[in-house]
């Protein structure tokens, strides 16, 4: 029910109002009255009315002084002021202030009722707008998410200029302006550290997007399977240091209470101009590329590369165990490294092995014959043997003329795992093809249910929902929300052409519960109603 609240300072008047209306039977709850705005505008605030009725002189606080009031704190409540006066100031003062109805004494309760009912009506209109709308919003954040990720990408690739990416966060909400920057790579994953569907993750996102809610000056980007991106911002260094470190103090303690989730970070330098992003980004990758060297559970900046030290090994090769030289590393990247990450890594896993890898000639062969028989051995555990006849592969005679040179030795095993990661990602392609016909198949069959979500398609195909999400953009040119409705209103375009069902009906059948949001999906979508197509049709 609406709720009533009436200030009038005449006694008789009040009461008369109060009695000669039959408010629960006609729908309303009548919450209060007061004789004038000084003792009324308390009651308000606590009642919270949808309807005010208040007289327009009265002592202490009159109608006007009290409307303004309410106003601020309730813009969507509806006053009805009743006046005796019929002076144009006070009308145009009352529209001034947001009245919604200027009603000159005496009034019957007949004409004071059928005033309250074209309001209640309104309200009730205006809420089921508002609700429209929250609902359209949340399903667009997909939308949304994938636009972030765009900005994210142009922004660090260095192409857009201050006032480009100023404008572009403006449309999406964002409040990029600061006087100092910092970019953070950030990934959390299970201890099998694939993609599968996971609802404890789920669980964890939710939590550190809730956490990041909380700092107005930290910006989330969700980079799929590539992790999280954070832009600090600050108005100092100090400043932005402090938030960062509170920040992921924070992120921390969440973690901790998911001991089977593993984390990295790599934190970039600081930048004082939006235009240096790329910088900042460079040396986050660089730091978050140690996920694979360090393999534990860490967030590490750019300035504490140079201070990592890793255990020395003997330059004696009849020192050596295979245990010396942790090819898990190399195998965890072939699983899950991006190629922008190969030279990093490699350039790092060197470093790993320690001096001897650059004072002996021996050892240094050990490594090139190690690391090629370790993707030698990804090869054929993916079944990509045809490469096996790419020129790397084709005799280890090579290694003899490369082992003098540093830098060439390097490049090889660049060109190594580069060949490897363009199988594996290939093969990775074939097999997002076959989740996407499979998801595109179940959101078919199941577009009438409401409840369906981008979750139980992720689930379904067993694959993380932000992953799915960017997948099935980059596969079908379009968002999974846009997919399904698009799908639906065609359904629904079909029903309106080819049958006589209600609206409402045709509602429920393709997947909307609710005919008032049927109605103004379609408007939006097709700039007319679901009648005025049917009708421009028949």
């Amino acid at each position: 029910m609406l709720k009533v609240f009436l200030v009038e300072d005449e006694f008789v008047v009040r009461e008369g109002i109060k009695n000669n209306i039959n408010w629960a039977g006609e729908g309303f709850h009548f919450c209060g009255e007061a004789a004038d705005g000084e003792l009324a505008y308390p009651l308000i605030q606590a009642e919270q009315p949808d309807i005010i009725i208040t007289d327009i002189r009265m002592p202490f606080m009159n109608g006007l002084e009290l409307s303004r009031l309410v106003k601020k704190e309730l813009p969507e409540s509806k006053i009805i002021i009743l006046s005796g006066h019929e002076e144009f100031n006070y009308a145009k003062e009352a529209i001034k202030i947001g009245v919604t109805e200027y009603l000159l004494k005496p009034i019957s309760g007949t004409e004071l009722l059928k005033v309250m009912k074209r309001r209640g009506q309104q309200i009730l209109m205006e809420r089921i707008e508002k609700q429209n709308f929250e609902r359209y919003k949340r399903e667009m954040e997909e939308n949304e998410m994938n636009a972030r990720r765009k900005l994210f990408d142009d922004m660090v690739e260095g192409s857009l200029s201050t006032a480009a990416i100023l404008e572009r966060g403006k449309e999406l909400g964002l409040e990029l302006g600061a006087k100092y920057y910092q970019i953070i790579l950030f990934k959390y994953s299970t201890s099998s550290g694939d993609e599968s569907y996971s609802s404890e993750l789920l669980t964890l996102d939710k939590e550190l997007k809730n956490l990041n809610s909380r700092y107005d000056n930290i910006i989330l980007f969700d980079r799929a399977i590539e992790g999280i991106a954070l832009l600090v911002k600050g108005d100092s260094p100090e400043q932005l240091d402090e938030t960062r470190e509170k920040y992921l103090k924070e992120v921390k303690s969440i973690l901790a209470r998911y001991p089977s989730v593993n984390y990295f970070g790599g934190i970039g330098k600081l930048v004082n101009r939006l235009t240096r992003l790329s910088e900042s980004f460079e040396n986050a990758a660089r730091a978050f590329a140690h996920r694979f060297i360090l393999e534990r559970n860490a967030i590490i900046s750019c300035d504490e590369l140079s201070e990592l030290t890793f255990e020395d090994v003997d330059s004696s090769l009849s020192a050596l165990e295979l245990g010396n030289l942790d090819l898990k590393k190399a195998e965890s990247f072939l699983k899950s490294g991006e190629a922008d990450e190969i030279t990093y890594f490699v350039e790092e896993f060197i470093k790993s092995v320690g001096r001897a890898s650059e004072k002996s000639l021996l050892f240094k062969q050990y490594i090139i014959m190690n690391i090629y028989f370790t993707v030698l051995s990804f090869l054929k555990e993916i079944g990509c043997t045809d490469a096996l006849t790419e020129e790397p592969f084709t005799g280890l005679d090579v290694i003899k003329d490369i082992i003098n040179d540093s830098q060439k030795a390097k490049d090889y095993m660049i060109r190594l795992f580069t060949i490897a990661i363009e199988r594996r990602d290939a093969l990775r392609t074939k097999r997002v093809h076959r989740i996407i016909e499979q998801a595109k198949e179940y959101i078919n069959k199941h577009y009438s249910d409401e409840n369906i979500s981008l979750n139980d398609i992720a689930a379904y195909v067993n694959i993380s929902p932000s992953h799915f999400s960017t997948v099935f953009s980059r596969e079908t040119g379009s968002s999974f929300i846009k997919y399904l409705t698009d799908l639906r209103i065609n359904k629904a375009k079909e029903l309106l052409k080819c049958t006589d069902l209600r609206c409402s009906d045709i509602s429920v059948a393709v997947g909307y519960k609710d005919p008032h949001y049927f109605s103004y999906l379609f408007k939006k979508t097709q700039n007319c109603s679901p009648m005025q197509y049917r009708a421009s049709k028949g």
